[in-house]
């Protein structure tokens, strides 16, 4: 990857001509049966890019209480595009149901937001890497086709879902009006996601990046490393996700005072909870000095994450480690 970005051909990017960049955006379009796509440096830049383009000021979108858009961008769409988050709690391990949203779409009143967005995340983060079942994804756009809504998915680790699922990423994008997806995270690459869409919406996608200082010039340097890493690294996902599970393991074998619910470790994210109620900020630490680096997950909980610079062993080792520190 180092060397691809190394030898990278490049253009201004600005003005459409750094030949990388166009490669990146038309193989991922292609890949994900899209139109078009925009390279962004953050996968918050593309899903922000998305709410632009689908929505106008004062209009509502629905997400899950613990989406990453509604958690983790900084209130973005109220500061940005001026619309209304509409958070909806998922019984099922933060995934929603066509039955959990219906209730949400505002009838169609002049004192009431207009419902213009469902946005979906695939996986879902703060609930540990979850899946949507493609049956599930399909009854909701069919359900948002009749209510005349539209669809967006934040894809940051679409390519997570794909592997585990065994579906093709366009499989889950045809039901979506437009899609975000990260290459960093699992695939590796040092920056960069992208959105997909229409033309005529990626287009206007430009021009919000524009404006929002997202425009670069010669990045056919980084964008190097996403093309890398979508040609190559999509494949050894599975050795993550085996080593999530696998660090899970140990600890749910081995630990009476670590709790790890193994039916939501079905990707590379993996949630503990600690007994007692431990300051986890300390707990953390005493991780750290032991050399194993985990993070605040939501909800009280700590959360691991593999990835392609971590092995099997050193998962075990963390695992373990887990377990001799805390019981």
């Amino acid at each position: 990857m180092r060397n691809a970005m190394a030898e990278a051909e490049v253009g201004d990017d600005v003005f459409s001509e750094d030949p990388t960049v166009r490669q990146l955006e038309e193989e991922v379009a292609s890949v994900l049966g899209k139109e078009a796509a925009l390279y962004t440096p953050s996968g918050c830049m593309a899903n922000q890019l998305a709410l632009a383009v689908h929505t106008m000021e004062g209009d509502e979108v629905i997400l899950e209480a613990d989406a990453h858009i509604f958690n983790y961008e900084t209130t973005a769409a109220s500061f940005l595009s001026r619309v209304q988050l509409f958070p909806v709690k998922a019984a099922d391990r933060g995934l929603l149901s066509a039955e959990d949203i219906l209730p949400a779409i505002r009838e169609k009143a002049y004192y009431m937001p207009v419902t213009r967005l469902i946005a979906l995340e695939n996986t879902h983060n703060r609930a540990g890497g979850t899946v949507y079942p493609l049956e599930r994804i399909r009854e909701i756009s069919i359900l948002a086709k009749k209510q005349e809504v539209q669809m967006h998915l934040d894809g940051a680790r679409l390519w997570n879902a794909c592997t585990f699922s065994g579906h093709e990423p366009k499989d889950y994008a045809q039901h979506f009006d437009t899609v975000s997806v990260c290459f960093s995270k699992g695939l590796g690459a040092p920056v960069g996601s992208a959105i997909t869409g229409p033309k005529e919406w990626i287009t206007k996608a430009r021009r919000y990046r524009k404006i929002w200082g997202g425009g670069m010039r010669q990045a056919g340097i980084i964008a190097a490393g996403a093309l890398f890493a979508l040609r190559n690294n999509r494949e050894r996902l599975t050795e993550d996700h085996a080593n999530a599970r696998r660090f899970a393991e140990i600890i749910f074998e081995s630990s009476s005072r670590v709790e790890v619910d193994m039916k939501r470790v079905e990707t590379n994210i993996v949630l503990l909870k600690m007994e007692g109620g431990p300051d986890l900020q300390h707990a953390l630490a005493m991780l750290k000095e032991r050399g194993v680096l985990l993070s605040l997950g939501s909800h009280g909980l700590l959360r691991a994450v593999t990835h392609l610079d971590v092995t099997r062993e050193q998962c075990e080792q963390a695992a373990r480690t887990v377990c001799e520190l805390f019981g």
